[in-house]
């Protein structure tokens, strides 16, 4: 009997031995692996702000070409250097806003007689318009009239007032609405 004893209590033992090492193992919570962890849900971050509508800035304003007047020599019509630069300033302007139209006024002096300083205003406003359509500006945008004597500028009796007075002013104007 005595090894029946002695295998009894090696039984035992290992019995004593496997249930402690199993309470060990289930009074200990198992870890959990590092692949199993769920990560904290981080808050969702608030979606961008809507970009503000463009803004749309009005274009600039058309300059508003001005009056300019071209100056010619005594019982002439024949456009000078200083009238050239003069009317390529104004076909420049004329090209940048075609919504105005020209109205050129032949002006002469008060030395001759009526019936000729309306003709000579008239070839004088004549002249002008010829360069400005020579230079690109669209002939039936331009008018002419002679005022002849009638419209002077400068209202002297001497040299200085005749100069100011032979003259062509081109003048821009505004097309009358439905024309066109």
């Amino acid at each position: 009997m005595g090894s029946f004893q002695s295998g009894k209590t090696r039984f035992i033992s290992v019995m004593a031995v496997t249930l402690a090492l199993a309470a060990c193992a289930s009074s200990q919570p198992a870890p959990t692996p590092a692949a199993e962890t769920k990560p904290v849900a981080q808050p969702t971050p608030p979606p961008p702000a809507p970009a503000p509508a463009p803004v749309e800035t009005p274009p600039p304003p058309l300059a508003q070409p001005e009056p300019v007047s071209v100056y010619f020599a005594f019982d002439s019509s024949e456009i000078s250097g200083d009238a050239r630069s003069v009317l390529m300033k104004g076909a420049g302007q004329a090209q940048t806003r075609r919504d105005l139209d020209l109205r050129i006024e032949g002006n002469c002096d008060e030395r001759g007689t009526t019936e000729y300083n309306l003709a000579l205003g008239q070839r004088r406003a004549d002249a002008a318009k010829n360069y400005l359509v020579n230079l690109g500006v669209d002939g039936s945008r331009i008018t002419t009239v002679s005022n002849g004597k009638e419209k002077p500028r400068a209202p002297g009796h001497d040299e200085q007032s005749w100069a100011e007075n032979r003259r062509a002013d081109v003048i821009p104007t505004t097309r009358a609405v439905g024309q066109r």
